[in-house]
């Protein structure tokens, strides 16, 4: 009996819930998001069916973008209380079996696990899933969260490319086992693109220290990442490349550390009289959400997104923790004046940071 670190990650989840209740859309190409309208501006693909999918749509895109890709599409409108109540079955299926069950959202929990048959688990919480709720998922199997995160990856691809590799859990389907002893066999010749948190801005910096692939991450000299990315950040870029990783699952709840606001205008906001209205009015609703669970704000950050689609975020932590609206508000637009307002604004967020003792209020 070994411990072993497994990820659940749910299909195409949204759309499968939608799918679930609507049968007769099996099959189709459906998008999730916003009104379900797709002639609306200013709203965002939440996940597309694998029909969808082939036509290039994929979460985070523009409605209106989605159903040029796709105008045979069924647009639906997101729908989170059924995604909640689902996502909850799913949950409670994975916790029948003895194992500890860390949600990590919506779609995807680490399962933790003492057994000498790891694809056998995966193979059974796959089936329960699916038998209890309709819904499917695919399981990465791994000795540390990164390796099972990464997994499951290879577990949604068709096996007959996974099962190259050692370890991948031959025979059984949506099920891939990434640990040390395959690691440089899977990962080695990727780019470091395909690594758990890495995006496209981290790869180009370290693309110009001469980090392409997974391998030269891991190669690369600590001290010098610690140089470049800081102490914290450096050596954990040197450990993702080597496959480095937590191996504790827990199912104590995490804490949130912040609350967010933000919001897409249906029509740009021109001067900037009307984007400091519009950042008040959001700076004060967050602080009332904070206020009403008991919490003190520490920090406040300000988004603003221009036409452009440029986005800069700035921060500032405020000189005394507070619960109060005006405080939060005045920061803001403090912040905001630091921005330059050339452009009109599509979106503008605040979120506010939790203070680390909330009952020592200001």
């Amino acid at each position: 009996m070994s411990w072993w670190v497994l990820h659940v990650d749910m299909d195409q989840f949204i759309a499968a819930v939608e799918i679930r209740r609507r049968p007769e859309l099996r099959g189709l190409p459906v998008v999730v998001g916003g009104s379900g309208d797709p002639t609306k501006p200013r709203q965002v693909v939440a996940t597309a069916s694998y029909e969808a999918r082939e036509f290039g749509v994929h979460s985070g895109m523009p409605i209106r973008a989605a159903y040029k890709k796709c105008p045979e599409a069924v647009f639906l409108p997101s729908d989170p209380a059924a995604y909640d109540a689902a996502s909850a079955e799913v949950m409670d299926t994975l916790r029948a079996f003895p194992v500890v069950v860390e949600v990590w959202g919506w779609d995807e929990c680490f399962v933790g696990a003492e057994t000498a048959d790891p694809e056998a688990l995966a193979a059974s919480l796959r089936a329960a899933v699916l038998e209890r709720t309709g819904l499917t998922c695919s399981v990465g199997i791994g000795d540390n969260k990164t390796r099972a995160k990464l997994a499951t990856t290879f577990a949604k691809q068709p096996r007959s490319h996974a099962s190259a590799f050692e370890g991948a859990g031959a025979g059984v389907p949506g099920v891939f086992r990434l640990t040390a002893a395959n690691w440089r066999e899977v990962m080695d010749h990727r780019p470091v693109r395909e690594l758990w948190g890495i995006g496209s801005r981290m790869e180009r910096n370290l693309q110009e220290l001469g980090l392409a692939t997974v391998a030269d991450l891991a190669a690369a000299d600590v001290e010098a990442l610690k140089q470049r990315f800081g102490p914290k950040m450096g050596a954990w870029y040197a450990a993702l490349g080597r496959g480095l990783g937590d191996t504790e699952v827990t199912d104590v709840p995490r804490e949130p550390v912040s609350r967010s606001r933000e919001e897409t205008f249906e029509h740009d906001l021109a001067s900037a009289a009307d984007v400091a209205e519009e950042l008040r009015r959001i700076a004060v609703e967050v602080t009332r959400d904070v206020v009403a669970e008991g919490r003190s704000i520490q920090r406040v950050w300000v988004k603003v997104r221009f036409t452009s689609f440029f986005t800069p975020i700035k921060s500032r932590k405020l000189p005394a923790i507070t619960q109060d609206p005006e405080v939060i508000a005045a920061t803001a637009l403090a912040l905001l004046a630091k921005f330059e307002l050339k452009r009109p604004v599509r979106l503008l967020g605040v979120r506010v940071e939790f203070a680390v003792d909330p009952s020592s209020d200001a």
